[in-house]
């Protein structure tokens, strides 16, 4: 119980073993106000105790509980001087704390006979309100007039309207004895059907009445006032229940003086609630009907704690409430009461007092416990602010945060402190080092969150380093935190004990990984350089220079020492040369664009200084320490050498940002004319590179805010380097780069005569197209089309848009019609784009005109003239080349057989016969030296038409064909077993497929069976519609509807919520509650899901008890689909069984 505590109260017991009472006495009422306690017993003697749990006064006697009954109501007013107790058999008598005096004795405030179930006082000293078992409630006045005590009754419900169970005035403090509502009196009523908010003050008012709506009748009303502070004002707020939704209303006064009751966001847990209890303004402490206690936060409905309390015994107040016998079993009203932060509740044997632990005590019963990990996240969420059910914190942030602060601190010292002598001495160093792994890390967290690195690497380290498994484990988990850059500085010592563990260990990524990520300014700078160049580590060396001094030069001339000479030399570079060259040119790149390397951004004051340093730097006619056969631009050259094309990358995102920036411009003026004079007419090269080079030009020449000035001649030599027809490496991007020159305005430039001439011969059919274009040749870039074998397949695009859009003149159209004819093959697919069906008439003629056979078969087979089509077909097969061209012939043939496969659903069988017997015909003629090649092309006839055509009809064609008719039987044997294995492979198919559906379909019918015919019990007996228990005699004749869920309902009751669908025969019925709480009834969905429902349905209406599987319903669909799969393949049995016989 980390929230709250529980405690029993000694003296109680005391009091009972010293045989102060007897021993066999119960308690039966419980009330405690400020420092004093009360506790009843069953004998009628009433125990007082004070704050010290000092027994004070024990008031009644023997013949008092004769006379008036058991005690059954107890209350202390505000300032702790006079006790009201209520009787069993209707009397009320009131008590002087400070002497145990007798003060009024009444007898004649409500009806005789009945029982006092409540007996409140306000904190209007002299009033007081009382609820009797009749179910009505008094308000009762009190006055002393010629030193008489006399008390007035006056009725405010009367329980023939409706029985009221509980009661419960607003109490305020004293902190709140001047708040405006406590001047009205507030009393709220709970009815077995609603809530009543009255005020007494000045007049009686009712203010408020709600209903509870549909509830479990045997639920019991609660009643709870809290003062909570809400948007800078402190306001009541009233809590009620009945049944598993508390609802609460907030009562406030506006600037008007109008009293407004407002309905705030209600509370719903699946459970039965018999007490209900704050114990501070954002807390709820409820007892369930299982007696278990459930504490819950009221902000944000979380539940923070649940205890089973079965073990207090808690006593029931059932006797007192025989007139009001659905509730009186669960009634606890007088065994719990709650005042000043602690609740207490009456047991058969014992009383027990609830508290909520403060803040440090919660803490501290986790640390007692060993739970360190709890302990602290429990102190983070108080330091946060989101812990619930907070208790003695203050409420500034700051304030709170330093106090919780310290106790963290504590907490992680003491963690310290047991994960070192919880570490186990002897074993494995695996072992070890997992302990140290589980805690460590938590160490680091929570002194990254307070933000206390001081506390992590000055306490925290040196007790750790005690332990050698324990530093490396610490140290080695400094790494991700460095990496995500939670931790940017460390300590001297820690530091280097860092460094020299990673380096010992061979860790040098990981040295390297967490250098970039830190301040290394109290480290020896020349120290990490040379380790960092020693063991390869090329980025942290790097960041070590730029962000130790500011030095952005140094670890370029590094580099390209290293890298320099195998490349001037001509010899391979090693793979540690190619991960030095290519970090360099990241490096370069990063520097011209501002950025830090390997990450973060360069000081913004610091970025043109390092740009004018790193373009100054790759500009040097000369190194630092240049020998006398060094060449002009020494870092160009090595860049250009290392990776041109690269190199030419980072230097085409640099001139990117160049926009107004005058000396920006400059020197790439100034790179331009260098790389020109470096690589033109120089051998050194290979013509790829300097193809990179043009590319690279071609590309920013054709940029529209183009700075760069270059010569007239180079347009003509990268011009004619681009079309070179001799080299066909990156003829794509060759292309693209000249198209995109021409498209920027880059055509003035060149003769277009020439530049087209150049095209054809490079086969730029991109340009040519461009060409084409401008001076509306549209027909010949038919040509381009063509020609170009990437975009031979957009040909018909094109066409089709030129013929269809806007903007082109009839004779620009008709010319690229023309064309089309003259080149172009139609096929199917494409004489579809060309010529739709809708708007070409005449268009067999166009086709025959030009020979196109297969197109007008296409236009023949979709105007419906299958026979037309078949005829072209057998026309171009039987044309003057087809003797000769067996390849010809197979095409034909190919054609001839689709067109019959895709005709033949629409002709009977005779038909089918004659198609493909013309077929079979058209390849036998008499030619005897093509027999053995026209009997291939027949066996295929022969099996495509074994699909169509019955195997008797086949055999006898072949009987009766002169070419297989004179000859043997072998020669025709292949096919006659080829048809014979297929037929037995497919009759194998069907019979196994038939058992397989047969064996499911009888598996799917015996688990229905089983699941319509098994039995349903119900979880309540009574109907969750009206709430009235069902008739459980056979002889009743009202219909029950039980579903899988579990709930039960007359059927009537269902008709009447419109859950049913009616059929011919029988409802189909659905669940009204699971309906309802998925969000949707079952009335609103659409009638053809009802109707599918419907037909599933398995419900059977009897006149006893009607049983409703809910769950089946979607089996039953399945059902359906087997019994509608059988009869198909009945029909397939029948069908086959058919063909087999014929």
């Amino acid at each position: 119980m980390e929230v709250y505590e529980l405690r029993s109260l000694p003296w109680l017991f005391a009091r009972l073993s010293c045989g102060c009472v007897l021993l066999s006495a119960a308690f039966v009422s419980i009330v405690t106000k400020t420092n004093h306690c009360v506790a009843v017993l069953s004998n009628w003697y009433i125990l007082i105790s004070d704050q010290n749990q000092a027994l004070r006064l024990c008031l009644g006697t023997t013949a008092t509980g004769a006379e008036y009954g058991a005690v059954s109501a107890l209350s202390i007013n505000h300032d702790c001087t006079r006790l009201l107790c209520g009787f069993a058999k209707g009397q009320i008598t009131m008590w002087d704390l400070a002497n145990g005096k007798l003060l009024r004795t009444m007898t004649d405030t409500h009806p005789p006979g009945t029982a006092i179930l409540h007996v409140k006082f306000t904190d209007h000293p002299a009033l007081a309100v009382c609820n009797d078992s009749g179910g009505s409630v008094f308000e009762l006045s009190f006055r002393r007039v010629m030193g008489m005590r006399t008390c007035e009754s006056r009725c405010l419900f009367s329980g023939s309207k409706g029985e009221v169970c509980c009661v419960e005035p607003l109490h305020a403090g004293p902190e709140l004895k001047d708040h405006p509502i406590t001047h009205y009196s507030l009393l709220a009523m709970a009815s077995l059907t609603k809530i009543l908010l009255i005020g007494l003050k000045p007049s009686l008012k009712v203010w408020m009445t709600f209903p509870y709506g549909k509830t479990d009748p045997a639920s019991v009303p609660l009643l709870a006032w809290q003062f909570v502070a809400a948007q800078k004002t402190i306001n009541p707020i009233l809590a009620f229940c009945r049944g598993n939704t508390i609802h609460f209303l907030l009562v406030k006064k506006d600037e008007s003086g109008t009293i407004h009751v407002i309905k705030q966001r209600q509370l719903q847990l699946n459970c039965d609630f018999i007490s209900l209890s704050w114990i501070n303004p954002r807390t709820l402490v409820l007892m369930v009907s299982t007696e278990k206690l459930r504490v819950v936060d009221r902000p944000s409905q979380e539940e923070l704690e649940t205890v089973d309390m079965a073990e207090l015994q808690l006593v029931y107040n059932s006797s007192h409430f025989k007139s009001l016998a659905l509730v009186g079993e669960k009634t606890c009203y007088q065994s719990v009461c709650s005042y000043a932060g602690q609740i207490m509740y009456l047991g058969t044997k014992s009383v027990h007092i609830m508290t909520l632990r403060n803040w440090r005590e919660r803490v501290d019963h986790l640390l007692k416990q060993e739970k360190f990990m709890e302990a602290l996240s429990l102190a983070w969420s108080f330091q946060e602010g989101t812990a619930k059910a907070v208790l003695g914190l203050f409420a500034e942030p700051a304030k709170r945060k330093g106090v919780v602060a310290e106790k963290m601190v504590e907490i992680l010292l003491q963690y310290v402190d047991r994960s070192l002598k919880k570490c186990p001495e002897q074993g494995k160093i695996q072992v070890m080092e997992q302990h140290f792994q589980d805690m460590v890390p938590i160490m680091v967290d929570y002194c990254l969150l307070l933000q206390r690195t001081d506390l992590l690497f000055n306490q925290i380290y040196p007790r750790l380093v005690e332990n050698s498994v324990a530093r490396g484990v610490f140290l080695e988990s400094l790494e991700p935190y460095i990496l995500s850059e939670r931790i940017g500085c460390l300590t001297a010592p820690v530091m280097r004990d860092l460094l020299s563990y990673f380096q010992e260990n061979g860790m040098m990524d990981s040295v390297e990984g967490c250098l970039v990520h830190m301040d290394i300014t109290n480290l020896d700078i020349q120290q990490v350089v040379q380790m960092c160049w020693d063991n390869q580590l090329y980025d942290a060396m790097v960041y070590v220079f730029n962000s130790g001094m500011n030095d952005y030069i140094s670890p370029m001339e590094k580099l390209f020492q290293a890298i320099g000479p195998p490349l001037r030399e001509g010899k391979p570079l090693t793979d540690e040369h190619v991960v030095m060259g290519n970090k360099l040119l990241v490096y370069i790149s990063c520097c011209l664009a501002g950025r830090a390397y390997p990450l973060g951004d360069i000081p913004e004051d610091l970025v043109p200084q390092v740009k004018n340093q790193v373009f100054e730097f790759l500009i040097r006619l000369h190194s630092v320490e240049a020998a006398q056969e060094e060449e002009v631009y020494p870092y160009i050259r090595t860049l250009l050498h290392f990776d041109t094309r690269e190199f030419l990358n980072v230097l085409a995102l640099t001139f990117e940002d160049f926009k107004n920036d005058k000396q920006a411009l400059e020197y790439q003026q100034r790179i331009v004319d260098i790389l020109l004079k470096v690589m033109v007419d120089n051998s050194d090269f290979t013509p790829s590179q300097v193809g990179c080079l043009f590319t690279f030009l071609a590309r920013q020449l054709a940029k529209p805010d183009n700075t760069l000035f270059v010569n007239r001649k180079l347009f003509d030599q990268v011009l004619e380097f681009l079309c070179s027809p001799d080299d066909d490496s990156r003829h794509t991007e060759r292309q693209q780069v000249l198209l995109e020159l021409l498209q920027v305005g880059g055509v003035v430039q060149f003769d277009e005569g020439h530049l087209l001439d150049l095209a054809e011969k490079a086969e730029f059919y991109q340009i040519c197209e461009f060409m084409y274009d401008r001076k509306h040749l549209y027909d010949k870039i038919v040509d381009c089309y063509l020609k170009d074998p990437l975009r031979k397949e957009e040909l018909f695009n094109y066409i089709h848009n030129i013929l269809s859009m806007p903007g082109y003149s009839s004779e620009e159209k008709q010319l690229v019609w023309v064309k089309a004819l003259q080149h172009i093959k139609v096929s199917q697919k494409r004489l579809h784009m060309l010529c739709p069906l809708e708007h070409t008439p005449g268009r067999e003629k166009i086709t025959e005109k030009h020979k196109l056979h297969e197109a007008t078969a296409y236009l023949l087979e979709k105007k419906g003239d299958v026979q037309g089509a078949f005829e072209v077909l057998l026309q171009e097969e039987t044309g003057d080349e087809v003797a000769s061209l067996l390849q010809r012939v197979e095409e034909a043939l190919h054609d001839i057989i689709a067109l019959c496969q895709r005709s033949s659903h629409g002709l009977n069988q005779q038909q089918r016969e004659v198609c493909v017997c013309v077929s079979e015909g058209s390849v036998s003629p008499d030619c005897v030296s093509l027999s053995s090649a026209l009997k291939e092309l027949t066996m295929k006839v022969l099996n495509s038409m074994s699909s169509f055509i019955a195997p008797p009809a086949i055999i006898q064609r072949i009987l009766k064909d002169p070419v297989y008719g004179k000859g043997k039987l072998a020669e025709i044997q292949g096919l006659i077993l080829g048809m014979l294995e297929t037929f037995n492979y497919e009759q194998t198919l069907l019979e196994t497929t038939t058992n397989l559906l047969n064996s499911d379909l009888h598996w799917s019918l015996s688990h229905l069976r089983k699941a319509v015919s098994r039995g349903l019990h119900p979880r309540q007996d009574h109907c969750n519609i009206c709430l009235q228990q069902y008739k459980r005699r056979q002889e009743s004749e009202e219909e029950i509807i039980i579903f899988s869920c579990g709930h039960l309902y007359h059927c009537q009751c269902l008709q009447r919520k419109e859950v049913g669908v009616l059929s011919e025969r029988q409802y189909s019925w659905s669940c009204y509650k699971c309906t309802s709480n998925q969000g949707s009834r079952p009335v609103d969905r659409p009638s053809t899901e009802s109707s599918r429902s419907h037909s599933a349905s398995l419900a059977q209406v009897s006149q006893a008890v009607t049983i409703h599987n809910q769950c089946v319903q979607p089996n039953m669909k399945i059902l359906a689909y087997f019994i509608h799969l059988n009869m198909i393949l009945k029909n397939v049995l029948f069908s086959m069984d058919h063909n087999k016989n014929s």
